[in-house]
């Protein structure tokens, strides 16, 4: 697709979005490095090894969340096959870590090229569907793999092509990198490479496929028209999302130690839909609302968990709450926490401002 031919609504969607490179100077990137910066080192020295732990986790799924983040708002894509995804990265990750020994980058790298090839052909229908029916057809998918998994079982050490063996000594532990082997170490290996997977997601956002996904979400005849090929940009935004979900496999099963159904049952399924409403939730427009959907997905509900006794009881409820906010969200702010948050806060700095000029100005008088 040519600059000159680029459809109007392309460029509209990107301007709505604030995306482009040119913008990234200055004062965001100072912000983007003082928050990896005190992520990467006043955190593990402020935090408790459990709170690492949950951080970790909210780092790997702030990934998985980025795949949906590329899939819906940028192309219009709805799925619910993300979670799948996942455990088929990390599935592969185990066999390569207990099979082989390449470096741990590699076999993330290895892991995430072959659930990109899973997600292409899980992109095929998405040639024909949208909307409802391909999240049908994508939670199918995720319903398969649910099934699949208890029945072979993750890669644990032991024998023959699966690598599982049953005894009740257990496998062997994922090796993790020499350099973060520790909880803390291994918390800022994990930051590391979500930030680089957030660089990769913003320069395909800002270049050529981007400006395609744009235009395929405003209007795919007029993206046609412009001489954008639908059919490799649609499973391209598949394969890149699921190649992401699979680089977070890997990271999850390092950080876990030894995968089993247990994580991925029929029960998580759920889980699914729960990353699609923390992705509406945190903000589908814009990068930054996958950083909040992982801390919404893992951070709050530990956070529940350890303030109150009524969400380790009712651990469903947490349900509830995604739900009103998906209600919230869809009546008030559709670009999410990540937009309506900041200009809430102005909003209100601006009205305390005001009350505080009226006060001063009566005081004298009075």
């Amino acid at each position: 697709m040519s600059e000159a031919g680029e459809p109007s609504a392309a460029r509209s969607v990107l301007a709505r979005t604030g995306i482009s490179l040119e913008r990234v100077t200055g004062v965001r990137i100072a912000v983007i490095v003082g928050l990896l910066a005190f992520a990467l080192i006043a955190l593990p020295a402020l935090l408790s090894d459990y709170w690492i732990k949950v951080l970790t986790e909210a780092a790997i799924f702030s990934v998985v969340a980025l795949g949906l983040n590329l899939l819906f708002g940028r192309v219009g894509l709805v799925s619910l096959g993300q979670i799948a995804l996942l455990a088929i990265g990390g599935w592969f990750a185990s066999r390569l870590f207990f099979l082989t020994n390449m470096p741990f980058p590699i076999v993330l790298l290895c892991a995430g090229v072959f659930t990109a090839l899973v997600g292409v052909l899980l992109g095929l229908p998405a040639l024909r569907l949208s909307g409802v029916h391909l999240a049908l057809i994508t939670l199918m998918f995720a319903g398969l793999i649910a099934i699949v998994v208890p029945t072979t079982n993750f890669p644990n050490g032991g024998g023959g092509f699966l690598g599982y063996t049953g005894s009740s000594s257990g496998g062997l532990t994922v090796r993790r990198p020499s350099i973060a082997e520790g909880d803390d170490a291994y918390f800022r290996y994990t930051v590391i490479v979500t930030a680089i997977m957030f660089l990769l997601a913003l320069v395909h956002v800002a270049s050529k496929p981007g400006r395609a996904w744009a235009a395929i979400r405003q209007s795919e005849p007029a993206a046609l028209a412009a001489g954008v090929n639908i059919t490799v940009y649609k499973l391209y935004a598949f394969a890149l999302a699921a190649f992401m979900a699979g680089v977070a496999g890997g990271l999850y099963a390092g950080d876990v130690g030894q995968l089993s159904s247990f994580q991925f049952s029929s029960v998580k399924t759920i889980d699914s839909v729960t990353l699609l409403a923390v992705v509406l939730m945190g903000g589908i427009y814009s990068l930054w609302g996958a950083v909040v959907a992982g801390l919404l997905q893992q951070l709050l509900p530990a956070l529940l968990n350890d303030w109150f006794a009524f969400f380790q009881k009712h651990p469903d409820f947490l349900l509830v709450l995604f739900g009103i906010g998906i209600l919230q969200v869809l009546v008030t702010a559709p670009e999410g926490i990540v937009t309506q948050f900041p200009r809430d806060m102005r909003n209100l700095g601006r009205l305390i401002a005001r009350t505080a000029a009226r006060v001063g100005r009566r005081s004298p008088a009075a």
